[in-house]
């Protein structure tokens, strides 16, 4: 279902399509409310960085929203409204992704993925790159966010641009590398990379409330993704089991801070997650067990309060 390279490190399939939403008078794609359509997943640590963001800003009523079945088959991701927290596709009417793809280009051959940002305008898709649509809900909608929320503030982006770039290979990624690792070296590689950067972080956030000190950003949301996933699936799915998020105590109340802000717990979907993970990659886990736990509390009180910095005031 994968690539891999020639010693078996896990390669990931690249985004195809890669426009822009702009607030510009000449720009093909405008943010105009009502005109975007978003499809996701719960399962998908990508799609729900997307998912995110549209609700800390309030996005709702601007861009709507579909979700696909958690267990991705072999025709791909599946809408299957009759199914707890899934959507019917309310925009084009198909019953697989991958023919939302093909209405967009016909030529499309790869593996159909999320999030999808359509324009219902064009009949077409703006986007499929997940940090990108990321950044275009926090820059490009201003006029339509609910309240004064800034993820990815004008003088800060070079520095959320980096610490992005710099969660993505080892940690957001890595999951993967080692779930999806073909040989032990590559294996083995993903896995010191993962643990030193979250060796690292935990360090990074014993001072400061969020990555980047005061300011909650899309990189605290881009980490929490992976992180509030993590011990229910990729300490035992992907074999990530050196430590769990929980036996971190910076790490874990960092992800029980942004769990528990206004609408964040909504987006998850542990029943999703777990269907999805031990169910969907048999060459893993080949009798499609759905492991019980573990029962993780991210309602519990954190102390991440007694830090400098403090959530927009408009999700307090």
């Amino acid at each position: 279902m994968f690539e891999s390279d020639e010693i078996g490190r896990f390669r990931r399939q690249e985004a195809v399509f890669r426009d822009r939403i702009e607030d510009a008078g000449d720009a093909t794609f405008i943010p105009d409310a009502g005109r975007y359509h978003l499809y996701i997943s719960r399962a998908c640590p990508w799609a729900h960085g997307a998912a995110l963001v549209r609700t800390l800003l309030g996005l709702e009523d601007a861009i709507t929203m579909d979700i696909v079945d958690p267990y991705r088959e072999a025709d791909g991701w599946q809408f299957t409204p009759e199914k707890n927290g899934c959507t019917q596709d309310t925009v084009n009417d198909t019953e697989y992704l991958d023919e939302v793809y093909q209405l967009a280009d016909a030529r499309f051959s790869k593996r159909p993925t999320v999030p999808v940002l359509w324009d219902r305008e064009t009949g077409t898709i703006v986007n499929n790159e997940s940090i990108e649509i990321m950044r275009m809900l926090g820059t490009a909608f201003g006029s339509h966010r609910d309240g004064a929320v800034d993820l990815y503030p004008v003088g800060r982006r070079d520095e959320i641009d980096r610490i992005v770039d710099e969660l993505y290979e080892p940690i957001n990624n890595g999951v993967y590398r080692a779930g999806f690792a073909d040989s032990q070296q590559a294996y083995d590689e993903a896995i010191d990379d993962l643990f030193g950067a979250l060796d690292r972080w935990e360090t990074v956030l014993e001072d400061q409330r969020y990555l980047l000190g005061e300011q909650l950003t899309l990189a605290d949301l881009r980490l929490f993704a992976t992180l509030v996933r993590f011990d229910s699936v990729y300490h035992t799915h992907f074999m990530c089991n050196k430590k769990r998020i929980v036996d971190y105590p910076h790490l874990w109340g960092h992800t029980r801070d942004i769990y528990q802000l206004p609408g964040v717990a909504e987006t998850v979907n542990m029943a999703h997650i777990k269907e999805h993970y031990y169910t969907t990659h048999p060459d893993v886990n080949p009798k499609r067990i759905i492991a019980r736990g573990p029962d993780l509390d991210f309602e519990a009180p954190h102390d991440r309060d007694q830090l400098p910095g403090e959530p927009p005031t408009t999700l307090q």
